[in-house]
């Protein structure tokens, strides 16, 4: 089967909704991982993803393609990229950004090449990677560059670039010039880093300039994923490290998506730093993709998920979902993150909001349960000295997060459902703090939470039976003192997926992929 071309019968359907979120976006069938290409243009929120619509699996990459009006409420479009050019064959179409110029939108990519046995015995690798573009005049319809790739390894002027591994450019235009960064190693592989282009036009003239930013201890041995803004009167640098040494304990996982915070130098090209920070420590939070708003945010969304993990929702013929968009701020030089104010349009039933509420034994309140909601609670630290409280809850599962004076807070979802390959425990250090703020979303396979407004973030997968639903409050000291809870069960903002659709349904359902 040519991967390129797109018949109904060969594509991945969903076969059962049970984990399929009702809010987040996720693929409408087969496999998506790294968010790509997320801007506003022409009025909208455009964003776009790596997907394989085959099978819920990894496959040559094409790019999905999903818009907004809100940032609360989205909608599929047609797949944008497809693999089926020379330079894209094997692998497909990479990771990377998008950008408008002259009323068109523009995305830049990498065209990932898979090495033939005798072109990999030749160079010592088995894949190479260009950077290439795409342009088009409505958001919808792309027609690839005829000068791609427009960066190849030959305009790599340094001995220090590992030239196979070059990848996920992000693109954005300073005082008339265009930069690309893009992800890297070098040439032994130990240390990642990241690559900064420039170029006149966007279309031609890129030329490499620097090394911008290089691993000098263990923080990983390649560096994808870039992504570079302005918060706060502040230049930062995103990237998602991969083979980072855990063995100390500095690093909870071998691959993480975390921050640096410091200056750029357009002249030089150097990227000066302080240390790497999180963006989010729970277990499925990777590839980050940030954009600017009309207003001045700087919005991210990650995939929530992780390599090499347990999928339990590939059988029923998906994988892959991102999180809830996140506004990116700078408080006393930490990175915090928060829910879009957005969201609060799939606020679409009257809310439970309970006030001074103080319990001494495990608790349910009428009304706060479900598989979709978000849940906002104030809680008196000082007085509840240790306490937990269980989600997705029935008598066999629940994902339960706790607290103690210590400032130890825990996410365990050993009993969640599903069991997962990887880490079921995550265990941070926070502040110790009076009041704990506590803001949370769930949404059928995934569970998000928002600390102390965003100073800390865990994201995570979790596979309960749909009649997992209970909230249980457990006072484990003495008492359990909640200020306020705000309970929203929230509306669909992602078409409902189909489920053993014929093909005749599915023409209808997406007449774009005939």
């Amino acid at each position: 089967m040519a991967e390129n071309i797109l018949d109904f019968k060969a594509f991945s359907q969903v076969t059962d909704a049970r984990w399929y979120p009702r809010y987040h976006l996720a693929p409408p069938f087969g496999w998506c991982n790294d968010p790509n290409g997320m801007c506003f243009y022409k009025n909208q929120y455009h964003f776009f993803y790596q997907h394989y619509p085959y099978a819920p699996e990894w496959g040559p990459m094409h790019w999905g393609h999903a818009v907004s009006d809100d940032l609360a409420y989205w909608k599929h479009l047609p797949i944008a990229l497809k693999p089926e050019q020379p330079y894209e064959q094997g692998g497909g179409c990479f990771s990377g950004s998008a950008i408008e110029k002259d009323g068109k939108l523009y995305l830049m990519y990498t065209g990932h090449l898979s090495a033939t046995p005798e072109e990999e015995a030749a160079i010592g690798y088995g894949h190479i990677e260009f950077q290439c573009l795409a342009s088009s005049e409505d958001g919808i319809h792309f027609t690839k560059s005829e000068k791609n790739p427009v960066i190849e390894d030959i305009d790599i002027k340094s001995d220090d670039v590992f030239i196979n591994d070059i990848r996920d450019p992000k693109v954005w235009i300073h005082d008339g010039k265009y930069y690309a960064v893009l992800g890297s190693r070098t040439p032994d592989m130990a240390h990642g880093q990241i690559i900064l282009f420039e170029s006149t036009d966007l279309t031609t003239s890129w030329r490499f300039k620097a090394i911008s930013a290089r691993s000098e201890g263990n923080l990983g041995g390649m560096w994808e994923c870039p992504n570079f803004a302005e918060i706060n009167g502040e230049d930062v640098l995103i990237f998602s490290p991969m083979d980072i040494n855990t063995e100390d304990g500095t690093f909870y996982n071998d691959k993480v998506a975390g921050v640096l915070i410091g200056k750029l130098n357009y002249r030089s090209g150097l990227f000066t730093h302080g240390d790497f920070q999180y963006l989010d420590k729970g277990f499925d939070f990777y590839a980050p993709q940030i954009m600017q708003t009309p207003d001045g945010r700087t919005v991210m969304i990650a995939w929530m998920d992780m390599w090499n993990v347990d999928m339990h929702e590939t059988k029923d013929g998906w994988a892959g979902m991102m999180t809830i968009p996140r506004v990116l701020g700078i408080k006393n030089g930490k990175i915090i993150s928060t829910p879009v104010k957005e969201l609060e349009k799939l606020r679409k039933w009257k809310p439970i909001i309970l006030e001074d509420v103080l319990i001494d034994e495990a608790t349910t309140f009428d009304g706060v349960s479900g598989e979709a909601y978000e849940l906002l609670l104030n809680i008196d630290a000082a007085q509840s000295k240790k306490f937990s409280i269980a989600l997705r809850a029935s008598d066999i599962e629940q994902t339960v997060l706790s607290y103690n004076a210590n400032g130890i807070f825990k996410l365990d979802r050993t009993n969640s459902g599903e069991p997962i390959n990887f880490q079921s425990v995550r265990e941070i250090q926070i502040e110790p703090c009076e009041k704990l703020k506590l803001h949370i979303f769930i949404d059928r396979s995934s569970i998000e939470i928002f600390i102390n407004d965003g100073t800390e973030v865990l994201s995570a997968r979790i596979y309960p039976k749909r009649t997992s639903q209970k909230v249980i409050f457990v006072p484990e000291d003495e008492q359990l003192k909640i200020d306020s809870l705000e309970y929203y069960k929230l509306d669909f903002g992602l078409p409902h997926p189909h489920i053993k659709d014929t093909p005749e349904d599915l023409h209808k359902k997406f007449p774009f992929l005939k």
